[in-house]
C-alpha cells in the first residue's frame, strides 16, 4: 500500500467517526427538544418541515408570529 492509499484510509475512518458523532449529538438534541415538547425543524428535498410535539409533521412554520 502506497502512502497516498494509507492517508485516503485514514481520511475515510476519521470521516466516518465525525459523522457517527455528529449523528449522536443530532439524535440526542431531537430527543432532548422531544422531551421539552419543542419542535424539531429539518430539511428534506430543500423544504422545511416541523415535528410538532404531538409528533405530527407539517410545513407550517409554529414559530411565526399569527399576526404578522
Amino acid at each position: 500500500m502506497n502512502t497516498d492509499q494509507a492517508l485516503d484510509i485514514e481520511i475515510y475512518c476519521e470521516s466516518i467517526e465525525i459523522q457517527r458523532i455528529g449523528s449522536r449529538a443530532v439524535h440526542k438534541a431531537q430527543e432532548e427538544s422531544r422531551r421539552l415538547d419543542v419542535p424539531n425543524v429539518f430539511s428534506h428535498n430543500g423544504s422545511l418541515y416541523y415535528e410538532l410535539p404531538n409528533g405530527e409533521l407539517t410545513t407550517v412554520d409554529p414559530f411565526a408570529d399569527p399576526d404578522s
